[in-house]
């Protein structure tokens, strides 16, 4: 665990031109404070296409966002996050690495009520909306989704 796969085609863009394809450390680390889930602490590496991520997260859902808000990016074909761990519920005992996450990238036609029976079942449709707030804030719409964009499905006894 630790290297996630991302489309390096497909994903947001970050006002970088033409003459500069790879987003850099700096816009990477912008966009993941952009989104204020607690990576204050959480550096930013790139290697070529590889956003490498190094720190304590909060929780294993910050762990998660913090993944996808990086490689759903342009130009991001890979998060590496070896080196993120998810700080102990307990003061004083060290973090931890994080646990599997369950990730889904959104095919051509998807939707959450979709995305929602593929990975709870037949249906289970109903538990989009679970999807759609697990992705907050990176989502800010339950339409809009798009091919390519790797979203996390958090099991249904966390939700």
């Amino acid at each position: 665990m630790g290297m996630f796969d991302f489309v390096k085609g497909v994903g947001k863009k970050l006002g970088f031109g033409d003459d500069e394809p790879e987003p850099t450390a700096d816009t990477l680390k912008k966009e993941l404070d952009s989104h204020a889930l607690g990576t204050d602490n959480v550096e930013v590496v790139v290697k070529g296409d590889t956003a490498v991520l190094k720190g304590v997260v909060k929780d294993q859902s910050i762990f998660e966002k913090a993944v996808i808000a990086v490689g759903n990016t342009l130009g991001v074909s890979k998060v590496q996050a070896d080196e993120l761990q998810v700080a102990a519920p307990e003061s004083g005992t060290p973090a931890t690495a994080a646990k599997e996450p369950t990730f889904y990238t959104v095919q051509k036609g998807d939707n959450l009520w979709k995305i929602a029976e593929k990975s709870y079942g037949k249906g289970k449709g109903a538990k989009n909306s679970i999807i759609f707030e697990a992705n907050k804030p990176m989502l800010t719409h339950p339409d809009k989704i798009y091919p390519g964009q790797v979203l996390r499905i958090p099991d249904l006894d966390q939700a």
